[in-house]
């Protein structure tokens, strides 16, 4: 193959296609033909311009070197953009959160072998959480040569592709012309309607560069899969119309609550409507934080093993449950015996599995959005021909949302504990992310959380308006993500500001930020909350056996001068009063790039220091008592 000319061939392709504004805009045109000869590395790229993928993030290795010529090519002539970085682990994670924030999709690239599988790894977070990517990986070539350096060593072949496919839709390009199929399931993965999630395309070296002709640009997919409707109007599930059995149980329960989750992103105005009709209150989960506001009057906020006073009375009390685009983890739900009293569920959700997951149920598979619509019009019709009886649920369960409030106040208006490892008194976990989150929100700072205690404090004390306003990944609780997640405001078309509230710990995991937030010029800050431990298993560990071990360290680390090492970063510390801390992150919105500030904040038994626990989960010595329980109930 005549390199020269196959460059040449491709830079005049990506001069059309950047002039005219995109493939179908240059083929039609005439510019450029509809049927090419290019290289399965080329359509790979083409294809993934046509879906409106144009960023590309990651590490290029041996494998995968022939797709990093094509990008180098496009991204000459102002087609694409690459962002190479440290960790694969990073890329997934800044990927993820630009999609998150943005809606703009991304694509990881990766080499064979350790390259590969931390993106493996990293994309536990997007597949937990709902978020649509590509991601890129180099795979052993086809022919069964010999070994190939960094392939899982075995004489077999497609062991990558059966581990890949383990965690999620997968492909491997073993026949070139079998782009335009690889494409379109990847798209109906990264688009899909109410379950997104990565998809992973396995690029063999030895295709990679195969060169397939008179291809058809047609070929490439490019429309996303439709939206859901509502549920089926002439949905029958026990003999009965599946609404007019909702109507029913809605207005012949006494205590509903609505449970949130990560489908009812959409869904903010028809939950909002359906409380009212329902007389119900809300508990909502981390990943929607704002589709119903803070401050609205039948929000209980978040529940679950680490919920909140309101949230959980509301489990717990509850006799008939909405669950609106949920998929109950573990802690969401206190390993199912979150609801004891419910009688009756009504599970609106896209997918069948999670429609169906609880027994007593009234499924509803359709769109969230949607599907409450149709309810709520339900509903107000039936009300006006007979009113539901009225409870003091709301007032109950309101008493309890004054409680938490009070409680949550108590600890704000003690900012300050002394620590025995900090030998002072230093500011409170719940103190610093109070500040920061009323920093933020009243400067319109996108927030991320990170894993940990970090994560579990910050759900249970933002105070979000809208959705957008905070990001917490308790999908997979990933620490690192937080910060690698400020990668995505150098990757937006329309850049913003972030606030990675992190861990000590969370931070170690992913401190190439500071490296790769300066090279790409990210626009963001890293608090570092200190307490030279694991808080999150600390606390499980004292409160179950009474004795926390191996979660803490004893090296002494300057963060500061860590972030100060590295040019461009600005690094700030000496923080012990919440003065301090607004200061600081003032003088660090200033600042043109990535900035870091260092708070050591406290760790100990006094209730003050902490957000406390108030649901079960199933873990550790609670199994027997936690599973048990949930048989009793037989929900």
């Amino acid at each position: 193959m005549n390199q020269a000319a196959l460059t040449a061939d491709r830079k005049t392709r990506a001069m059309i296609i950047a002039a005219a504004g995109g493939i179908d805009e240059a083929v039609r045109s005439g510019k450029l033909d509809r049927q090419i000869d290019i290289t399965l590395s080329e359509a790979i790229v083409l294809g993934l311009i046509r879906q409106d993928v144009r960023r590309f993030v990651g590490i290029f290795g041996h494998g995968s070197t022939e797709v990093g010529e094509v990008l180098r090519v496009y991204e000459e002539a102002g087609v694409v953009k690459s962002y190479a970085v440290r960790s694969e682990i990073e890329a997934v994670h800044a990927a993820t959160a630009l999609r998150w924030v943005t809606g703009q999709k991304a694509a990881v690239f990766t080499s064979i072998g350790p390259g590969a599988m931390h993106a493996l790894a990293a994309s536990l977070a997007p597949l937990s959480d709902g978020i649509g990517l590509w991601l890129l990986l180099g795979d052993e070539t086809t022919e069964d040569e010999g070994p190939n350096m960094q392939q899982i060593a075995r004489h077999e072949q497609n062991l990558f592709f059966g581990l890949f496919s383990a965690m999620g839709s997968t492909y491997m390009l073993h026949t070139p012309r079998a782009i335009s199929s690889a494409l379109r399931r990847g798209l109906n993965t990264v688009d899909h309607p109410f379950r997104p999630g990565p998809f992973f395309l396995l690029m063999p070296m030895n295709t990679q560069p195969v060169k397939i002709t008179c291809f058809n640009l047609d070929s490439l997919p490019s429309k996303a899969p439709p939206r859901q409707g509502a549920a089926a109007e002439n949905g029958v599930h026990g003999g009965s119309n599946i609404y007019d059995r909702a109507v029913d149980a809605i207005l012949s329960s006494q205590r509903v609550v609505v449970k949130a989750g990560g489908g009812a992103r959409l869904a903010g105005r028809e939950l909002a409507r359906f409380l009212e009709l329902a007389d119900a209150v809300a508990v909502t989960s981390p990943l929607v934080s704002g589709v119903i506001p803070f401050d609205h009057p039948r929000n209980m906020t978040v529940g679950g093993s680490k919920g909140s006073i309101s949230g959980n009375f509301a489990m717990e009390e509850a006799d008939c449950l909405v669950a609106v685009g949920s998929r109950f983890v573990c802690q969401s739900d206190c390993s199912r015996t979150g609801y004891p009293k419910v009688k009756q569920v009504i599970n609106i959700n896209g997918d069948i599995e999670s429609a169906m997951h609880y027994r007593r149920t009234i499924p509803f598979v359709g769109d969230a959005a949607a599907t409450l619509a149709v309810l709520n019009e339900r509903l107000a019709k039936a009300i006006k021909e007979r009113p539901k009886e009225k409870s003091d649920w709301f007032e109950r369960c309101r008493a309890k949302r004054l409680e938490w409030d009070a409680f949550r106040e108590k600890r704000y208006q003690t900012p300050v504990l002394f620590d025995p490892v900090w030998e002072r008194e230093v500011l409170t976990q719940p103190a610093v992310i109070k500040a920061a989150t009323d920093w933020a929100r009243s400067g319109d700072v996108v927030t991320f959380f990170d894993a940990g205690d970090v994560q579990a404090n910050g759900f249970q004390i933002s105070e979000d308006d809208r959705l957008g306003r905070t990001f917490t990944e308790t999908g997979a609780s990933y620490m690192g993500f937080a910060v690698s997640a400020l990668l995505a405001t150098a990757l937006a078309s329309e850049p913003f500001y972030g606030l990675a509230l992190s861990g000590d710990g969370s931070f170690v995991m992913n401190p190439q930020i500071l490296i790769d937030g300066v090279e790409h010029g990210a626009r963001g800050c890293i608090v570092v909350m200190d307490n030279r431990r694991m808080g999150a298993i600390s606390g499980l560990q004292e409160a179950q056996y009474c004795t926390a071990y191996a979660t803490a360290d004893s090296v002494r680390i300057d963060y500061a001068a860590w972030a100060r090492s590295i040019t461009g970063v600005a690094a700030l510390s000496g923080i012990n009063t919440i003065e301090d801390l607004i200061s600081a992150l003032n003088k660090a919105r200033k600042h043109d790039g990535i900035s870091l500030i260092h708070v050591p904040v406290y760790w100990g038994s006094d209730p003050l220091g902490g957000m406390g626990v108030f649901g079960r989960w199933n873990v550790g010595n609670w199994c027997e008592e936690t599973q048990d329980f949930r048989h009793e109930i037989g929900l």
